[in-house]
This record gives structure tokens, sequence and C-alpha cells, in this order.
């Protein structure tokens, strides 16, 4: 954990698959770069959380993991998953959730706060005439009566589902007939759920030469069924993970929380995808600068450190820049497509480098250190 007394000071925004491991192959310049950001005592210069969108496990396994690989503590509360902000999201905590994608979603679901929850195993079992797909998986109909399930109010998509097929055909089920798959699809279509999703990442690197698929492929998927069969766009609720503003808005109260709460003056966010990683940082740091303009004149006093009465709005950051690193995604050669129609200020980095032990001496240089 990061150690000093300073009123304000700098911050680091890690991201992790590509920048610090390529699944879990630990990429060489990784750990010589967080040695240089620890003291003698091994506690940070800094303030450092991770950012991933990974979000099949809970905070405090991925911290021992990344503490093992990268031979550094680190703390549940320097790690944010893609579904760490789902916890503020108060408003759909006491209704009935359908959760989808692999590892401990249940539980990682209740532990953010959710009280009743069902995952698509759940329901595939209670509706078992349901999952069609897999000629070997078809129940056998005399012995597979429909039971009761409850009523599903809110879809929440942790990430990519082992089973792509079932997984799409029963959140399409709960999607047409308003949470109630045992019944005929409502036509005309109801109005939809609440859908939450985390981590819209179209792929991402692992040990493998390219990128492999990540949750926005299968986001995509679920959007192309839906709009085929009902005429309409899907809509979301909210979108977690990079580069949404709630993550980051998420990671910075993690950076202030290890300063004591006191200011952050500049977070570096290290990444390696164009769309996720340098589009959010940027998105974010253009966030920043329109707060800092609406800044009433007492607010600006506390937030140059000049005034007295701290408030939250006086506490945000003042920059937020992107350093890109070309261990992972990033291929020079080849661009964001251009369907997605992204503002192209946002997916220029303020800083490419080569590595994430480049971009950590480029930030100890910026901060004179």
């Amino acid at each position: 954990m990061w150690n000093r007394g300073l009123l304000q000071t700098a911050g680091v925004l890690f991201d992790v698959d590509g920048v610090l491991l390529r699944g879990r192959s630990v990429i060489p310049a990784a750990r010589r770069a967080l040695r240089k950001l620890l003291d003698r005592d091994n506690n940070f210069l800094f303030p450092v959380v991770f950012v991933t969108n990974a979000g099949s496990c809970q905070r405090n396994d991925k911290a021992q993991q990344l503490s093992r690989l990268l031979e550094v503590q680190v703390s549940p509360e320097q790690v944010v998953l893609s579904h760490s902000p789902l916890q503020t999201l108060d408003d759909f905590h006491d209704k009935c959730v359908l959760v989808s994608g692999q590892g401990p979603v249940t539980e990682i679901a209740k532990t953010l706060g959710f009280q009743k929850v069902l995952s698509v195993d759940q329901l595939r079992v209670q509706h078992p005439l349901l999952d069609m797909v897999d000629h070997n998986r078809r129940p056998d109909l005399s012995s597979s009566p429909l039971k009761t399930f409850p009523t599903i109010e809110v879809i929440i998509l942790f990430g990519e589902p082992i089973r792509w097929e079932t997984n799409l055909q029963l959140l399409i089920d709960v999607l047409l007939t308003n949470g109630s798959p045992g019944r005929a699809y409502e036509v005309p279509p109801p109005a939809q759920l609440p859908v939450l999703a985390c981590n819209v990442d179209l792929t991402w690197m692992a040990e493998a030469p390219s990128p492999r698929f990540g949750h926005g492929v299968f986001l995509l998927c679920l959007e192309s069924v839906y709009r085929k069969l009902t005429g309409r766009e899907l809509q979301y609720e909210a979108l977690l993970g990079k580069p949404n503003l709630l993550t980051y808005q998420y990671a910075e109260k993690l950076l202030r929380l290890q300063n004591h709460n006191h200011k952050i003056s500049t977070i570096y966010a290290i990444g390696d995808n164009l769309m996720t990683d340098i589009y959010g940082a940027n998105l974010y740091n253009r966030y920043l600068g329109q707060q800092h303009a609406a800044m009433t004149t007492p607010t600006k006093l506390v937030a140059q450190g000049t005034g007295s009465h701290v408030t939250e709005e006086a506490l945000v950051s003042s920059e937020c820049r992107s350093i890109l690193v070309c261990t992972g995604v990033y291929n020079p050669r080849s661009p964001p497509p251009e369907d997605l129609q992204l503002d192209q200020d946002l997916v220029e980095p303020h800083h490419l480098v080569e590595d994430v032990e480049a971009a950590v001496d480029l930030l100890l240089h910026r901060e004179s250190i």
C-alpha cells in the first residue's frame, strides 16, 4: 500500500491484461516497473489501483493473484474489476436479478449487494425445455415438467459465458417475456427489462499471438439477435468497466482513500487497448476538465489548495493522462474499426511507449522523482 503523507499527489491506474500479464504469464517489464514504484519499505510511492475489465472472480482473489505473480503486495482495495461499481447501484439491489457469465457470478452478485440472485444455469434447470441447441443436452420431455420460477426484474451480464448459445437463447427468452421465460413471447414485445453489462471489450490479449474474443463480442451477438427479433435496439441501463466514466470515478475514489481522502493531482492511466484504456482515460480527462470549468470560485480555491471548506467537487483530479503500451492489443497497423464511430480525439494517447517499465519511467520523470 501507499504510505506517504502528502496532501496532493499523483495516482496510477494500471490495466492488467496486455500491460502486466498475458494470460497467466508475466510480461517481462512488469516486475521491473513495479519495483521502481516502491520505496525502501516496499510501499508504493504513489496511490496505485489495478483496473481490469476481468470480472469472473472476487476482488480478494484478484489481489492475491496479482501479489503472487507480480511479487508486490496488492490489497483488495487496490483492485477494480469490471463489476466493482455495481455495488454503488443500490436501486437494483432488492430486485430479482438474472446473472450471466462464468466463475462464481451468483456469489459475486451477492457480495456486491444483490439480494435475490439467479443464474442462467439455475434458469435452465427450472425450465429445461428452453435450451434446445445441443441435441445431447435436450431433456426427456416425459420427465421435464415446467416449474415455477420467480419473475426476473433485472439482467446482469458479468462477462463472456461458457455456452454462448444457451445464454443467448435464455436471455432472449427473459427479455421477450418480461421476465417470465416459461411463457410464450409477448406480441408486441414488452418494454425492455433493465440490463446491466460489465466489460464491453471486443478483444483482450492472452498468451495467443493475436487478441481473443471478449465480452463485447458476446454483447454484439445479443444485440443483433434482439434487434432481428424485435426491430428495436437493445438498451443498457448501465455499462460498467472501462471505458465507462463510472469505473474511473470509482477508481479515483479508491486512489483518494489511499491518500487519506486528499486530492489526486494527476492520474496516470496505463493500458494497451485504444478502445477501452485510452478512450476511457481520455473521456475521463475530458470529464475532469468539465468539472473544473463548472466549479464556483470558492470551490476552485479549495481545489488549488488555498480554500478551507473541502467538498467532493473540489477533490476531483486535475487531469487523467493516458499512456499506451505496445505489449498487448494495440497494433499500429490495425486502427479501431471505423463503424464504431469513436471520437478520434479520444483514441489518441497522451503518451505512446514500448512497455509498462517505460510508462513508469515517464511518469516518474514527469513527477520529478
